[in-house]
């Protein structure tokens, strides 16, 4: 969950990014930036985030101004009807978020097969030389600045999926 409001966040500082000129009045823009955000559809998803909260598309301000025909619609509609129709749009909510996370896995599957397009298997063989990555979970990892990789290493042994027994050059495992 976090992950997905960093995401969200970074995407608001990028709207805001192109609304203003200098870092001064972003807060004026702020409300705008968000309204853009929630009424904008997502490629993931292919709907827009309000859709999927609230059941039914944002009333944008120039809707109410200058009257689109959803709005001329519901006002001509009755407290009765106005409320009939809203329960039918409650209760596609369901129905629409399926459809959004059936999008959102067809998405996932073609950002899946873009990335193994571009991803090149390595072969190792025993008497090769490779670096070995410093992660940064690792302990002998001294921070962002520090080399990312280890001094070369020689390949002693492949084992079953994948793994590499390692030898350092004087030939100590």
């Amino acid at each position: 969950m976090n992950g997905a409001v960093e995401a969200a966040n970074k995407n608001i500082k990028k709207i805001l990014r192109k609304m203003i000129d200098n870092h001064r009045g972003w807060h004026e823009l702020l409300p705008y930036a968000l309204l853009d955000y929630q009424t904008n559809v997502r490629t993931s998803v292919g709907v827009t985030p309000y859709l999927l909260v609230y059941g039914t598309e944002a009333v944008i301000p120039a809707e109410v101004e200058i009257l689109s025909l959803r709005i001329i619609q519901e006002a001509d509609l009755g407290n009765v009807k106005w409320v009939g129709k809203r329960i039918d749009q409650l209760t596609l909510i369901d129905e629409n978020r399926m459809v959004a996370v059936c999008h959102g896995q067809l998405y996932r599957q073609r950002m899946i097969r873009a990335f193994h397009k571009r991803v090149r298997a390595i072969i190792f063989e025993i008497g090769k030389l490779v670096l070995n990555r410093i992660f940064p979970h690792q302990d002998e990892y001294k921070g962002k600045f520090a080399p990312n990789w280890q001094e070369p290493y020689m390949v002693r042994k492949i084992l079953l999926g994948g793994a590499l027994v390692l030898s350092e050059m004087d030939r100590t495992v």
